[in-house]
């Protein structure tokens, strides 16, 4: 049976960026778009999917590997018809990591300079004259999740100065990043940093992680950035510790539900940035290259990358 690719991600204006984009890396390769009536669901090998429909990729008799077009597959496994038996991969762009580390890199350095207080006053047109406190090598920035990205954004932020711990559920060794482990130690990795940075996977552990609890053991006027997965931040408790100074500052690119209701609080917050889940999404010529690259992988019968894991929850 002939490939047959069909894509869910970004709608009907998307779709022709996404053609374009196959055109030049996989040029024989048969597209199709998500929803099409004059498909046929039986010809369908491979999907590239964000937020499928509950039960739909369940009717596609002849598919062969599911693609997040994403790093997170959130959307995906919510499904409770997902056939589990197909493989579903995860986004793993080279240039992702790139772009998560800029983003950091930008927000910490943002943090440190406070852009809000600059933002506000040039949407003012006021001239508030201030002298940023501390330079970078006088803060700690803690990664909460070192893997790919973290690892990445830990090295560029190094570049700038700052120092740099890391925290995970499993030891990890990044050259000039004290390592910290687990839930016994992770009081320790919040002491130490001066602004957080979370970067962990989506899983029932990480579920609703940034909240009051864990914001009181932060080191007091810390900044936040949340640029993992929205399901994790718990809002109202990040804005009252904003609100009570126990954190200086957040940046914030990820959010449950999205995008951002227009009336939530957050868009106004005095001491909030906020960006459109845009912190390391790769262009659409990168997936596409990806796709077929893993396509070809699973055609000569070789071992997938970036496999969804059940057992770890990504």
């Amino acid at each position: 049976m002939r490939e047959l690719l069909v894509v869910k991600s970004g709608g009907p204006a998307a779709f022709v960026e996404w053609q374009a984009a196959f055109a030049a890396v996989a040029p024989g390769l048969e597209l199709a778009l998500w929803g099409d009536p004059a498909l046929d669901p039986a010809r369908i090998t491979h999907a590239l999917v964000w937020d499928p429909e509950p039960g739909a990729l369940a009717r596609l008799p002849a598919l062969e590997v599911i693609f997040g077009a994403g790093a997170g597959v959130d959307a995906i496994i919510a499904d409770a018809e997902l056939p589990r038996h197909i493989p579903l991969v995860r986004m793993g762009v080279e240039g992702a990591a790139q772009r998560m580390g800029e983003y950091v890199a930008w927000a910490a350095l943002g943090l440190l300079r406070d852009q809000r207080r600059l933002a506000i006053a040039q949407a003012a047109s006021r001239w508030d004259y201030f002298e940023p406190e501390n330079t970078a090598p006088e803060r700690v920035v803690g990664i909460m999740g070192l893997g790919v990205m973290g690892t990445r954004a830990a090295t560029m932020l190094q570049g700038l100065g700052f120092g740099v711990v890391g925290w995970s559920r499993t030891e990890k060794f990044v050259p000039g990043v004290r390592s910290f482990v687990g839930d016994a130690e992770l009081a320790a990795f919040l002491a130490e940093s001066d602004i957080l940075v979370v970067l962990l996977p989506a899983t029932e552990a990480t579920r609703g992680l940034i909240a009051a609890p864990l914001l009181a053991c932060a080191k007091p006027g810390a900044g936040l950035i949340l640029a993992g997965r929205g399901t994790q931040a718990v809002i109202p408790d990040i804005l009252a510790a904003l609100d009570a100074g126990q954190l200086s500052g957040a940046v914030i690119d990820v959010f449950d539900p999205e995008p951002l209701a227009a009336d939530s609080p957050v868009w106004a917050h005095p001491k909030v940035t906020v960006t459109p889940h845009c912190a390391s999404l790769p262009s659409r010529r990168e997936r596409a290259a990806y796709v077929a690259e893993v396509m070809a992988r699973h055609r000569r019968g070789e071992a997938l990358p970036n496999l969804y894991d059940p057992l770890r929850g990504y």
